[in-house]
């Protein structure tokens, strides 16, 4: 019998109550501050932006500051409270949360919950990650744009209240799975920092101009075939012929986004038939290269999959075929190819760059026996790297679905 077992049959043998939070805890809204208002120095912050995507699950050291001016019409929140962000862009981002371990009272921005408890805090913000939870907030939720749940309705989501005891032994657990997860992660980071090194260095042919006497320099326009969206029409005619569809169609348009954090098949957008003749010139039959070519992730770069489906190239992006794609893909994603990138980029606000630009660049073009070597090590180091079926990201994403499973188990009881 495990030591969590044991002290689930002393303490709730008949099973655990399940309590509103309104009944073990007080929520308020957070402050007003924004972004504009962050300092060098001051009253340490939470801004509800950096809930999403610098904060984990628990912290004790705040990542941005506001004047002592600003702060003194702020809400806080203190030790053991957990600050939630109430307004997302999506109903998975809403309400994620992290629990405030640290010592100073601390400023929490304005689209937060502030929820003071008598619960172990860990125990409380690992629940608000669960199944269960997500369930009870999706009915809570909304909006469109903008999704929203609103803090007094918080009052009514109902949640397992064991001993706390029991909540300890439950967080001492999930801290193990999530600890394990880190080491992991840090050493995916190291790795890939030793696989970018290692690129740059074997891809290092010198300027433009130098560099080994056996690798010739040349316009991308004269190794490549560049295509864009629109290669067959005009955008005038664009939208008489093509609708895009969520669900599955005669082709798949493929676009950056889908990337963003290895291919997702999931949130892929199709097209029917009449578009893709329309598209004639843009077609895919998987290997290209697709550049982003304008927004926030311009300049990224990618190698479309091999797909059981006819496919399409997507707007904002344009297509490469050359010799050896897979060698340009990696020039292009180095220190070197991101730096020749840079320089046809406009500095706007919607950054951009157009196929003109892109066909002048000046890129190496070693022999073919060369491209094939670099290939062959470097799809090694990019297969231990982020490869999600194999080497560290695919046991990183057991232990993450390991994690997840015995979470949401610790965190079911059987209803007093």
């Amino acid at each position: 019998m495990t030591k969590l077992e044991q002290l689930i049959k002393e303490l709730c043998p008949n099973g655990v109550k399940y309590k509103k939070l309104g009944e073990v805890a007080t929520i308020s809204r957070g402050g007003s501050f924004q972004k504009k208002d962050f300092c060098e120095d001051g009253v340490p912050c939470i801004h509800y932006g950096q809930i999403y995507t610098r904060y984990g699950l628990f912290a004790d050291k705040t990542l941005t500051f506001i004047s002592e001016d600003a702060a003194k019409k702020q809400k806080y929140a203190v030790k053991n409270d957990i600050v939630m962000a109430v307004t997302s862009e999506n109903i998975d981002d809403v309400c994620k949360c992290v629990a405030w371990l640290g010592d100073d009272e601390i400023a929490v921005s304005g689209h937060t919950a502030i929820i003071h408890h008598t619960l172990n805090p860990k125990y409380l913000c690992y629940y608000f990650h669960t199944a269960m939870f997500y369930a009870q907030k999706k009915k809570l939720a909304h909006g469109t744009k903008v999704i929203e749940v609103t803090p007094d309705k918080l009052a009514d989501i109902t949640i397992p209240v064991p001993p706390l005891e029991v909540q300890a032994e439950i967080v001492k657990i999930l801290d193990n799975f999530t600890e394990l997860t880190a080491e992991l992660t840090a050493e995916l980071t190291a790795r890939k920092k030793q696989y970018e090194y290692y690129r740059d260095l074997l891809l290092d042919f010198g300027v433009h101009g130098g560099g080994a006497s056996d690798c010739e320099w040349r316009t991308l326009g004269d190794v490549a075939e560049v295509t864009d969206y629109v290669a067959n029409g005009s955008f005038a005619s664009l939208r008489e012929n093509v609708t895009y569809k969520r669900n599955p169609d005669f082709a798949a348009l493929i676009r950056t986004v889908d990337f963003s954090n290895g291919f997702d098949r999931d949130q892929m957008i199709y097209i029917d038939e009449k578009a893709y003749k329309f598209l004639e010139k843009s077609k895919l039959f998987g290997g290209e290269i697709i550049i982003n070519n304008i927004g926030a992730g311009v300049g990224n770069s990618f190698i479309c999959p091999m797909l059981d489906i006819k496919m399409s190239l997507a707007p904002n992006a344009v297509m490469l075929k050359t010799s050896n794609n897979k060698f340009y893909f990696y020039w292009l994603n180095s220190k070197y190819g991101k730096n020749a990138l840079s320089k046809i980029i406009s500095k706007s606000a919607m950054p951009k760059f157009n196929k003109t630009g892109l066909r002048g660049i000046m890129i190496p073009v070693p022999p073919m026996k060369e491209q094939e070597k670099i290939v062959s090590i470097l799809d090694r180091f990019d297969k231990l790297c982020n490869d999600i079926s194999e080497g560290l990201p695919a046991e990183i994403e057991a232990r993450r679905k390991q994690y997840e499973y015995y979470r949401d188990k610790l965190l079911s009881f059987k209803e007093q």
